[in-house]
């Protein structure tokens, strides 16, 4: 059996830095006249930490799981539930065939910016070009991380890496109540990947990457490919457990297998070509299938142009809107495609010698 390394993590903060960590949340003066109930609320939050109360509501997770006794997250369960119906809506031929738009930019104009990204605007395109196809679209905008009260994704905690089978499906990582790591948005995220028969990502290019809001959902994405779908096989989140599993062999299933992808990325300077090539190798990865040459596309808006004025450009961009248009006609013939049987022969997988 390999060795579960440690020596990483520090211990857990003391009573007076857990305080002042707690009540940054408060420091509005309108709180003022609540500093006792703070206090109070305080006191049961320091109990909860110290005690790691991460799922304070859990319940038996009954027959079909390795441990049916092991005490599962009310929560994680709910969103395992949700995944597995609309797994089965998803599979069904005589449903609406539906496509997630995804806005990959944190800019919009409810917040800092003022503005909307010109992101924003190629996600619309796109959906027009889908619904003009009869596809209905689910549009998923990132940017709300910026700038909606009590949206967050919180990171991956890279449970893969210890081993696969710890990586559970949903992740189970979130919320973790004794931390604090509540309101994560990836349970409702999750249940639309599943929904979708396509999926189509608008990004601009950060310093050569994707924004920081577009990783945060690729890097909780990781659970959908080899992801384990019964956390009391490794009974919650123990390393030794889960190395013994995966060393015995591993299927690594992916979850998200055999919907069609586009991938549209923007940029102003350099960057374009990798982020969309890194975006199409990882949706690749995790079994999805491109929509051909024209589904993924990546253009500079404003080449060594004044930010001021990329609005403007794109305005007279014709050519552009018309290829953010083309992406998404292009994910619709192809999903039509996939949905009437004529690509089964094509995607069958060859054998993964290898398979991770």
């Amino acid at each position: 059996m390999t060795a579960v390394r440690k020596g990483q993590a520090p211990g857990q903060l003391d009573r007076i830095e857990f305080g002042r960590r707690f009540r940054e949340a408060y420091v509005d003066p309108a709180f003022r006249a609540e500093d006792g109930s703070i206090a109070r609320l305080e006191a049961i939050a320091w109990d909860g930490y110290t005690n790691s109360r991460k799922a304070p509501i859990t319940i038996k997770a009954g027959p079909g799981y390795a441990d049916p006794d092991y005490d599962l997250a009310v929560e994680w369960v709910e969103a395992s539930e949700r995944l597995k119906r609309a797994q089965v809506v998803w599979a069904d031929p005589k449903t609406p065939t539906r496509a997630l738009v995804i806005c990959g930019s944190p800019r919009n104009d409810g917040t800092c910016p003022g503005e909307v990204s010109k992101t924003f605007r190629l996600a619309r395109m796109v959906q027009d070009a889908l619904e003009e196809a009869s596809i209905s679209v689910d549009f998923l905008d990132l940017s709300l991380l910026t700038s909606e009260y009590g949206r967050r994704i919180h990171p991956c905690k890279a449970c893969v890496s210890t081993a696969m089978p710890l990586c559970h499906w949903p992740c189970s990582c979130y919320p973790n109540h004794s931390l604090n790591q509540v309101q994560d948005w990836m349970n409702d995220i999750y249940e639309r990947w599943v929904s979708a028969h396509a999926v189509v990502i608008t990004a601009p290019v950060h310093w050569y990457q994707a924004p920081s809001t577009l990783k945060l959902m690729i890097d909780r994405l990781v659970c959908a490919d080899g992801g384990n779908p019964d956390p009391t096989s490794t009974h919650g989140k123990k390393p030794e457990e889960a190395k013994a599993l995966e060393l015995k062999g591993w299927s690594y299933p992916k979850h998200l297998a055999n919907r069609i992808y586009g991938v549209l990325v923007h940029g102003d300077v350099a960057g374009i070509e990798g982020s969309r090539r890194a975006l199409s190798d990882w949706l690749d990865w995790m079994g999805l299938i491109d929509a051909g040459d024209r589904a993924r596309l990546d253009r500079f808006i404003g080449y060594y142009e004044p930010y001021a004025t990329s609005h403007d450009t794109l305005d007279q961009d014709h050519a552009v809107q018309q290829e953010a248009r083309n992406v998404g006609h292009a994910v619709a013939r192809m999903t039509a495609a996939l949905r009437n049987g004529e690509l089964q022969a094509e995607i069958s997988p060859l054998p993964r010698p290898r398979p991770k």
